[in-house]
């Protein structure tokens, strides 16, 4: 449950909101060396000057334009612009309408979320009817341990709750 918990923060982080994230760009497969794909975090640097301009400096100056390029080709919201050494994004202004799909991407994608969550508490569970029906443990372990069961998969849920509530004021503001 963790690691879907984890999967929720990491799919959220690339919705994007009012402000410029290192999220909205990291994971962006670019082409290079031969044909070979990377994610831009692998290939150099980001920082955000202010709330509204991300820059990436490449750690190797000689595929500049594959990056440039590959960034165009991801169609991500944002025309790159290369400044000397540097790749440089503006993150245009959000209307309200793009903003209601923003939030509506994100209700889906908790759902989809809590959905594997209910699935990892199933799966756990039959284990736990599997090893009562063998006897391995006692029926008041399997309620207690039922019981915990419950009780984490509430955690996990409430998590994600505030995690998107979080981040739907972000997409708001």
């Amino acid at each position: 449950m963790g690691k879907i918990s984890d999967l929720f923060l990491n799919d959220i982080a690339s919705i994007r909101t009012g402000r410029a994230t290192p999220g909205l760009i990291e994971n962006v497969m670019v082409e290079v060396y031969e044909g070979k794909k990377m994610r831009l975090q692998e290939l150099g640097s980001i920082s955000i000057p202010d709330v509204r301009s991300i820059v990436f400096e490449p750690w190797d100056q000689a595929i500049i334009r594959e990056i440039n390029n590959g960034i165009q080709a991801a169609n991500i919201g944002m025309m790159p612009l290369v400044d000397g050494n540097l790749i440089r994004l503006s993150l245009p202004m959000l209307t309200v309408e793009q903003r209601e799909d923003y939030v509506k991407l994100l209700g889906r994608k908790l759902e989809g979320t809590r959905s594997m969550l209910r699935d990892a508490r199933a799966d756990f569970r039959k284990k736990l009817m599997d090893a009562k029906n063998e006897k391995t443990i006692s029926e008041d372990e399997f309620k207690r341990d039922e019981g915990e069961l419950q009780k984490v998969t509430d955690q996990f849920m409430a998590k994600l709750e505030e995690l998107s509530k979080k981040k739907e004021v972000e997409i708001r503001a």
